[in-house]
């Protein structure tokens, strides 16, 4: 029998019994719309995990103030006063591939504004900032370096810490707040950023030159962190091995001796967190997975009592001159039919369920071809792998015996 008789004859038997038919292939329409909505759902909180670490900025190092001990008392991060403004200088004019470079130190306090108030982090930076975190200004404007060296008492604030100070979408530019009972104007707003990966709201934060918040409202002449933002093309991990290098210089740290800093790149972040959601995407597919397996069992299942009812029918086929691959080919094909017609609307169900996930819940999903062409191979592996055991059992029948079946 030729192939294209072999698969009318196939469609032809499945719709003799189009209800068993239609229930039969549910089974794989679920199970491959499960698995796409399932790695859809993955790979879109990959996407946005991978979009707030490129909003945070591009190509950045990071380096904090280490941990230290007093005695026998081990303090955390941040604890060791050494990393210091001059510091930063140095990465800027020694070390090769820096194109911005930002001093960094942090307090929290509570920011009052005429009829308002709001504890938020006061965030200490030089004018470099919004490059290397790629952050545009709503309103006003960032301060500038003659701020940074007069230390001077000027702020811009996070869209959140504006909306608490002066109201939902106002232009505080020119108005006066006080940290610490010190006046210092709002000189800008910057846009909104949302919530950093795994971190606090980056909204809600008062930026001012850190200068001013090292002698105005802390001090102190250290400093807490730097941010570094390479040149692109130059390998982050070449930069922040550079970087120790020179700060172990600096600070005058024996070999063998531990750091007094922290140097993290985006990188590592970056790796971190897609890793966790690779195994949370494999883990959601697997489990979808299942589906595809009862629906594969539930195939055979009927593959089996199709094979039962026309047992007759393929006895006489054997008897006219049939070979058992013919009949083998013929109940193979409709599993196969079966199988790959349910692989097909799941499809467009999982397409579906997925565009209707991401406007219902608000989650961001991402349809792959890569989870649509294995959904469909797996359905179609599946009519094939289930679908020969019966197929096989069909083909081994006596023709005898077949034609006096009852």
């Amino acid at each position: 029998m030729n192939p294209w008789m072999t698969l009318v004859v196939a469609v032809k038997a499945l719709r003799r019994n189009a209800m068993r038919t239609a229930l039969t292939a549910l089974g794989m329409i679920i199970g491959v719309a499960a698995v796409i909505v399932m790695v859809a759902i993955g790979t879109g909180a990959r996407g946005s995990i991978e979009a707030q670490i490129r909003n945070a900025g591009s190509n950045i190092v990071n380096v904090n103030a280490g941990s230290g001990g007093f005695g026998g008392v081990r303090q955390g991060q941040g604890a060791v006063t050494t990393l210091t403004s001059a510091d930063a200088d140095a990465i800027t004019h020694e070390v090769p591939g820096v194109r911005s470079m930002s001093p960094g130190i942090n307090t929290r306090t509570q920011i009052v504004a005429p009829g308002a108030n709001w504890n938020t982090q006061v965030q200490g930076a030089s004018e470099e900032l919004p490059a290397i975190r790629a952050w545009a200004m709503e309103e006003g404007s960032f301060f500038t370096a003659q701020d940074v060296a007069a230390a001077a008492r000027v702020v811009v604030l996070g869209s959140v810490t504006r909306d608490q100070l002066f109201g939902p979408g106002a232009d505080p530019v020119g108005q006066t707040v006080r940290i610490q009972n010190q006046p210092f104007r709002v000189i800008g707003v910057l846009t909104s950023k949302g919530q950093a990966a795994l971190g606090p709201d980056q909204d809600d934060v008062v930026i001012a030159p850190y200068t001013a918040v090292q002698k105005r409202l802390m001090g102190v002449q250290h400093i807490t962190g730097i941010t570094v933002s390479a040149e692109g093309g130059v390998p982050l991990d070449r930069v922040a091995a550079d970087v120790t290098a020179l700060l172990r210089t600096r600070h005058r740290i024996q070999g063998g001796a531990d750091d007094d800093f922290l140097v993290r790149t985006q990188a590592e972040m970056a790796s971190m967190l897609t890793a966790t959601t690779d195994t949370m995407t494999y883990l959601l597919a697997g489990i979808a997975a299942v589906s595809l397996l009862v629906g594969g069992i539930g195939l055979m299942n009927i593959m089996l009592v199709s094979v039962t009812e026309r047992t007759r029918e393929i006895g006489l086929r054997l008897s006219v001159g049939a070979r058992d691959l013919d009949v083998l080919t013929q109940f193979l094909v409709e599993a196969v039919v079966l199988s790959v017609a349910g692989g097909a609307v799941g499809i467009l169900l999982g397409l579906g369920a997925s565009i209707g996930v991401s406007r219902i819940l608000q989650w961001s999903t991402e349809v792959t071809l890569r989870s649509v062409v294995m959904s469909f191979g797996v359905a179609a592996a599946t009519g094939v792998f289930f679908g020969l055991y019966p197929a096989r059992k069909a083909s081994a029948l006596d023709p005898i015996d077949a034609l006096r079946y009852e």
